[in-house]
């Protein structure tokens, strides 16, 4: 019998649309913000990854490209992707490139450095953008911040989609640094509980 389908099964058309929300104002990409929010508030309260099984959209979406419009060749991820050593440094090399943002950001909001109106997409391709961008009430660091984090979205997305289309549809999910870091902080709660308990 078909399992009928539930509202977080469609939250993939979320992200779709956040993608293109973005191409068209460069502001909407602060609401990325909550992809990076609510799996670490679901992970520190419920000390569960029900945010990467359940509700990310992300996922969702390179399971439909994948799997109902067969974009995906569904090999099996390669081990050494799978491993601690690659997870953790790809999360270590995100944390770097996003602080690296960050500080860009603050200096356009210090006024020491110009708006850059691009996208950066894979940390090396420097995409004009600048039609995205209609100003704002607020000073152009939130435009500035918005730009990059929109760079890594839009980099995070078409990373999961390569690796979509070589592996499975959810490989992504895999090393995926959101995914990593919240099953640290399961790990650490669910240790912290089993430890109080003795």
């Amino acid at each position: 019998m078909k399992q009928k389908k539930k509202w977080y099964d469609f939250l993939w058309i979320v992200s779709l649309t956040y993608l293109i929300l973005g191409f068209f104002n460069i502001l909407f990409a602060w609401l990325g913000l909550l992809c990076f929010f609510i799996p670490l508030i679901i992970s520190i309260t419920k000390g569960n990854k029900a945010y990467c099984n359940r509700y990310c959209g992300r996922g969702q979406l390179f399971s439909v490209l994948g799997g109902r419009f067969g974009l995906s060749r569904k090999k099996d991820i390669p081990k050494w992707m799978k491993s601690a050593w690659f997870r953790y440094g790809f999360l270590i090399f995100f944390f770097i490139m996003f602080f690296q943002m960050l500080w860009n950001t603050f200096l356009v909001f210090e006024g020491t450095r110009d708006l850059k109106e691009i996208v950066t997409l894979l940390w090396t391709f420097k995409i004009p953008w600048h039609w995205a961008y209609h100003g704002t009430l607020f000073s152009k660091g939130a435009a500035q911040f918005a730009f990059g984090f929109y760079s890594v979205m839009l980099t995070s997305t078409v990373l999961g989609f390569l690796t979509m289309i070589l592996f499975k549809p959810r490989s992504w999910c895999v090393y995926c640094p959101m995914g990593t870091m919240t099953q640290l902080i399961c790990k650490a709660k669910n240790h912290s509980r089993t430890t109080l308990q003795k």
